[in-house]
């Protein structure tokens, strides 16, 4: 099983590059940021998520840190946790991971989500109701152009005619697409446009081991000739669960670091590396 890393990159909290080197020298082996690109300022959103804390609207953009944290590193992993799909253009998005793999040398992650706050997701032209079908077609879309010289797509939400876009990722698919969300449908989701999943931590450790058997038995019973690999995101920092997780098949377990300053989360990593020596293939 694989150890990361994930943060919400806050302007006062450390940078995403000197983040990014202090985890890979202590031996993990990805690095997930995560994603929020405001935080409406209305009666309506504190109404449905209270108040959140200020990292939520004081994030970087995401492909700009994780540029910065590829940059830094040699080996390190860098992925998207999650980034919001139902709020990205599918050509400019599309772009931005084309280019970070290809720089990179095929180092990224893509994890991917339809958003949880509703006034968030409709100021980028999305009706919340649909958020799962737009992140289906913009994904898939970005697929088309990341594997074709000459892509189109004609969807219900995602249309474009013939088109041209260079670069290409490092990997002639494109970056491995890490499907977010424990709900019912995730299994359809990931067979329907994803490589992998990823599910929050909270599942109980029996009801994780027995959807983990179905994905992949679903898979397998779909032409799928490889494994379903699962990264459990935000598992806590315990000795005990990750060697549950690994046990039922979790090839990946990513741990959040806070928020904080750089000294604070240099500790904080320093506290948590025996782990990687522990867990890590």
């Amino acid at each position: 099983m694989k150890l990361g890393i994930a943060m919400f990159p806050a302007d006062f909290a450390v940078r995403p590059d000197e983040l990014a080197v202090a985890v890979e020298e202590r031996g993990f082996e990805s690095l997930f940021l995560t994603e929020h690109t405001h935080l409406p300022a209305t009666e309506r959103t504190r109404a449905e998520v209270g108040e959140l804390p200020a990292h939520f609207s004081h994030m970087y953009d995401l492909f700009v840190a994780l540029t910065y944290a590829a940059a830094a590193t040699r080996n390190l992993l860098v992925g998207s946790g999650i980034a919001l799909v139902p709020q990205r253009d599918p050509i400019v998005t599309a772009k931005a991971l084309a280019s970070l793999d290809a720089l990179s040398g095929g180092r990224v992650l893509f994890g991917v989500g339809a958003g949880w706050i509703s006034e968030e997701i409709a100021n980028h032209g999305t009706d919340p109701a649909r958020r799962w079908s737009v992140t289906a077609e913009r994904v898939k879309a970005m697929r088309e152009i990341w594997e074709k010289d000459i892509a189109e797509f004609h969807g219900e939400h995602v249309r474009f005619g013939p088109l041209w876009s260079w670069p290409k990722p490092h990997r002639p698919s494109g970056p491995p697409v890490l499907v977010g969300g424990s709900g019912p449908r995730a299994t359809a989701r990931v067979l329907d446009f994803g490589d992998e999943w990823m599910p929050h931590a909270g599942l109980p450790v029996a009801e994780l081991a027995d959807r983990i058997t179905k994905l992949r038995k679903a898979a397998f019973e779909a032409g799928r000739t490889a494994e379903v690999p699962v990264t459990v995101f935000g598992a806590p920092a315990e000795a005990t669960h990750l060697a549950q997780l690994r046990e039922i098949g979790v090839n990946r377990a990513v741990l959040y670091a806070p928020p904080a300053d750089a000294d604070t989360v240099r500790r904080f990593l320093d506290g948590i590396a025996p782990l990687v020596a522990t867990f890590q293939d």
